[in-house]
């Protein structure tokens, strides 16, 4: 058995507290990139390029917290730089920061062109308008976090895009943000000639709670009897409330949204437990869905909101509406957005979803029908 020098001996217990202390200090191993194992591998790329963010999870911040997190566009650019590629926006001719009236005072928005805007009496072709609200579940997201989707859409559906910024819960509670999201979809119908684009060939599109805010407005624009939209663009939206949906279940713990995070953006958007029954919020429940324009829905397989995009497909069907729908496999929330370089499903997605609103675009528009309230509570 080798024997110690004394001076060895000495330093001993110097290097076992050193070690010890050096364990203590080490940071927790990280969870996985992919809890579900099932993202393709482009998909896992993304995803640990946003762990290597280290975001905090959502659910455990306050709201103010929770909007400085780094989400899917930081790790979209983290990527691009990882393999030495620009990390430039997609440049278009215009783009525009706005600000436009809302129902308590101005709303942030940007507008999107694939082509300069007309001056006076200049006599170009009107182009179709896209009014875009993005995700965040009422709380986080903003215009530029969803600034890919809108530059996307402008210039894959050669559309004007009007991307309208609401006000966000807690600060402002449900029904706020949709009346914001209403406001901002007639502002588009007045004000489309000064964009350069036609009042009959309107669609409204959004992401996640922004996919709630278009169903939202589109069901307003019907129960008011104004200008329906051609076109419903939803891509992966909150359509319902259900928590405990087949998706809430195979994806609770799902990144980079889980099931934890949906009820935590629940909780700071409604002001009451009924609320969650409100037709606005529980769409494919409760919702009279009759006399709605055509819907494209986009569903991601490794996501939380897959069934509500899937219940809604279904219900919109069975009251009569016009349903195109796809579901994408090995990608997770937020992947509709991404650069198609980084992930092909996002760039098929993008297709998608250009090709069946320039569908829409090319039809009359559809006229305004209002269900029957009697004849439905009779029924």
């Amino acid at each position: 058995m080798p024997v110690l020098s004394r001076r060895a001996s000495l330093l001993l217990p110097l290097g076992l507290a050193g070690l010890a202390s050096a364990c203590a200090t080490s940071p927790e191993p990280m969870p996985p990139a992919d809890p579900t194992g099932r993202a393709d591998p482009q998909m896992r790329d993304l995803l640990e390029s946003l762990q290597a963010l280290r975001p905090k999870p959502i659910e455990t911040l306050s709201p103010a917290e929770a909007r400085l997190q780094p989400g899917m566009a930081d790790a979209v650019k983290h990527r691009l730089n990882a393999l030495g590629r620009p990390d430039t926006p997609r440049p278009l001719p215009v783009v525009r920061d706005l600000q436009i009236p809302g129902p308590s005072g101005p709303l942030a928005a940007r507008l999107y062109s694939p082509a300069e805007l007309p001056r006076r009496n200049q006599g170009q072709p009107l182009l179709p308008l896209i009014v875009y609200y993005h995700g965040g579940g009422w709380v986080i997201g903003s215009l530029d976090a969803y600034d890919s989707s809108a530059r996307t859409l402008a210039a894959e559906a050669q559309a004007v895009v009007l991307a309208v910024h609401y006000r966000q819960a807690p600060e402002t509670k449900f029904p706020g943000p949709v009346n914001d999201a209403y406001a901002g979809y007639l502002w588009a119908l007045q004000n489309a000639a000064q964009f350069g684009a036609d009042l009959s060939r309107v669609a409204v599109v959004g992401e996640s709670a922004g996919g709630n805010l278009a169903l939202d407005v589109a069901m307003a624009a019907r129960e008011a009897r104004a200008p329906l939209p051609v076109a419903m663009g939803l891509i992966y939206p909150v359509a319902g409330t259900d928590v405990t949906t087949e998706s809430y279940m195979q994806n609770a713990n799902a990144k980079p949204l889980n099931a934890a995070m949906m009820r935590w953006f629940f909780d700071k958007y409604i002001t009451s437990p009924s609320d969650l029954q409100d037709t606005r919020l529980n769409v494919y429940g409760r919702a009279d869905l009759r006399g709605l324009p055509k819907a494209v829905i986009v569903t991601a397989e490794i996501d939380p909101l897959r069934s509500d995009g899937m219940l809604l497909a279904e219900r919109l069907r069975q009251s009569g509406v016009t349903v195109v729908a796809q579901d994408f496999p090995g990608v997770t929330h937020e992947f509709f957005g991404v650069n198609p370089f980084l992930l092909a499903q996002a760039g098929a997605a993008q297709r998608f979803m250009a090709g069946e609103l320039q569908s829409a675009f090319a039809l009359p528009a559809p006229a305004v029908v209002v269900p029957d309230r009697r004849r439905a509570r009779r029924g």
